[in-house]
């Protein structure tokens, strides 16, 4: 993305959070190994942003000659901000994961306005993509993304990571110090910050607002933290008390409406779904308790802040790829937040709201609520890193573009050595179409949904469930195949090094060794993609047919249409469902006398 003129999700975050009773954009979701189905490390990202372009950036390893440096654009406009020294070789990153399954996504809190470096020459989304270029574990990533804020000076507003290796999985707060001059020098340049470990067999979440509260001081296997991360913020007036007292968020991001509304109200939805109602987590005292979700309700609606939501709970069941994508297309269904349920729904029960994030009647001002699943996001995935795994097969982003409620996943290893065509960088942009982009093939999806909602999503929403059960067997054949042909060429590999007298360990190797596994992922990611952008494509245009002008034509169960005894050129059947009863029931009650039938 470096270079391109692009606002994402992080900067509209930063305005909406600081204007409440707006929302920002992004969520996270995180599976440890412990809580999921397969002993893999899980995350999920949906980059929102009504300006963000749905494609998957790539850069293959690369060995760099001495001297060689790196240009750092700000990720979110296209700015250049400075020339950083190159390290001598470059891991190769898909997306936001490496050859080394290191992932790291993000979400924007915004934070104090006031603590915004705009002289800095950092910003969030070159410290991830430096970050996966040049490390192989998330202790790594957090030392060398804190070291290069620190040093060239920190350019973005407050932000949350998710840091994610085979092992273990983080989440770490930072936001700026501000600007403080002095002969022409910052004199806070940088960042305060803190990364707390999630414990095995626990999940979290984030979505635009800091989660991080109080944290062990005396705990570096669990938790780091800046050395005057508390300390910046009693100079700062944010904070008085006892150092096992503080709080970053509320420091350095103090809760409004909007915050809990649009924000943290997503993570306790996610919570809500994957423990079934109950949010079991250990509390200040180090106890184990268990509560109903419901008792954070008044907290997630923003009514009440006392109730703030656990940084981890323990998830019902051990959790699947499918089981975080699914959170993932949540409206708030079931619950009081749950958009399908009022007149804002229309006749059809959508569960979006058009922008901007609140409205005003009558001297009051009213939010549109802001749910996981939006039909702003540019792409989204949910990333896999498995320890179980050698690196060259382990590391899986399942990719998707647009709004997830109505877009597939499909998986891409991360050690493939080509892009599908239908998520290459460059197949088109926000102003340019492109028929073999699949951004808009599931733009043109989505958008059709949105006209007749409860009748179409269901009707897409069987055919993603079917492609990514599907695939979930599949990537499992295909791993199998993977380990085979990683067998013959570990071995040889280990008995070359043996004969040369050096270390070597095959599973972290991802290099020429294992040309043959590569080309078997390569093969599989590329053609699996390209294959289900062809049978998308092919489904928009039957469902432009099948439901055109509020009709629905039935089809038979192989999915042909149910033609006339008489000719093949017409329907037999054509149904018309008409509205929701709440939607009849707003209207007769509001334009009643207008359209009554009377004898």
């Amino acid at each position: 993305m470096h270079g391109k003129a692009i606002i994402s999700s992080c900067l509209l975050a930063v305005a909406a959070i600081l204007t409440s009773p707006q929302a920002g954009a992004c969520t996270n979701v995180i599976v440890t190994r412990g809580a999921s189905a397969d002993g893999s490390n899980l995350v999920s990202y949906a980059a929102d942003s009504h300006t963000l372009y749905g494609e998957l950036y790539y850069a293959p390893a690369k060995d760099w000659k001495s001297g060689s440096t790196r240009r750092v654009y700000d990720w979110d406009s296209g700015r250049y901000l400075c020339e950083i020294e190159q390290v001598p070789h470059t891991y190769q990153r898909v997306g936001n994961m490496n050859e080394h399954q290191l992932l790291i996504a993000e979400t924007t809190f915004g934070g104090r306005p006031e603590l915004w470096d705009k002289r800095g020459s950092m910003d969030y989304g070159s410290m991830i993509y430096i970050a996966l270029e040049r490390c192989k574990t998330a202790r790594e990533a957090i030392e060398v993304m804190t070291g290069l804020a620190n040093e060239y000076g920190y350019y973005s507003s407050g932000e949350s990571f998710t840091i994610c290796d085979k092992n273990e999985v983080w989440i770490m707060e930072v936001i700026g110090k501000g600007t403080l001059l002095k002969n022409g020098r910052n004199l806070n340049k940088g960042i305060v910050w803190v990364a707390v470990k999630i414990p095995d067999g626990y999940i979290s979440a984030h979505a635009n607002q800091a989660r991080i509260s109080t944290f062990p001081l005396h705990d570096p296997e669990n938790c780091l933290y800046s050395e005057d991360v508390i300390e910046f913020a009693r100079e700062k007036g944010y904070f008085e008390g006892e150092d096992d007292e503080f709080s970053f968020c509320d420091a350095y991001a103090p809760l409004d409406f909007g915050a809990m509304r649009g924000c943290e109200a997503r993570v306790w939805s996610a919570f809500n779904i994957l423990s079934n109602g109950w949010f079991s987590y250990e509390d200040n005292n180090g106890r184990m308790v268990t509560r109903d979700a419901y008792e954070f309700l008044d907290y997630a609606m923003g009514y009440d802040s006392s109730k703030r939501l656990p940084l981890y709970v323990q998830p019902a069941k051990k959790l699947t790829v499918k089981d975080i994508a699914d959170v993932m297309r949540d409206h708030y269904e079931g619950t009081p937040m749950d958009m399908r349920t009022d007149i804002g729904a229309g006749g059809n029960a959508l569960p979006y709201r058009w922008r901007p994030m609140h409205f005003e009647y009558d001297g009051k001002t009213y939010t549109n609520e802001r749910a996981i699943a939006t039909q702003q996001t540019g792409f989204w995935f949910v990333g896999q890193s498995r320890k179980d795994y050698p690196d060259v097969i382990g590391g899986i982003l399942w990719f998707g573009t647009d709004d997830a409620a109505t877009s597939y996943l499909t998986p891409i290893y991360t050690n493939t050595t080509r892009i599908p065509d239908c998520f290459r960088e460059g197949n088109g942009d926000m102003l340019t179409y492109s028929s073999t982009a699949s951004f808009w093939i599931n733009n043109r999806v989505s958008n059709s949904c949105y006209r007749m909602y409860n009748h179409m999503e269901p009707y897409v929403r069987e055919k993603i469930d079917a492609f990514e059960k599907e695939q979930l067997s599949l990537v499992r054949e295909n791993d199998n195949q993977a380990l085979d042909l990683y067998r013959v060429a570990a071995e040889k590999a280990l008995d070359k090094a043996r004969k040369k007298g050096y270390d070597y360990n095959p599973k972290e190797d991802t290099g020429d060794s294992f040309a043959n596994v590569k080309r078997l992922l390569t093969k599989y990611s590329v053609n699996t993609a390209q294959e289900q952008f062809k049978a998308w494509a092919e489904m928009e245009e039957t469902m432009m047919v099948k439901f055109i002008d509020g009709n629905i034509k039935e089809q038979d169960e192989k999915g042909k249409f149910i033609h006339s005894e008489f000719t093949t050129h017409a329907p037999e059947n054509v149904t018309q469902p008409g509205y929701t009863d709440f939607w009849k029931e707003a209207v007769a009650r509001f334009h009643g006398e207008t359209v009554e039938v009377t004898e």
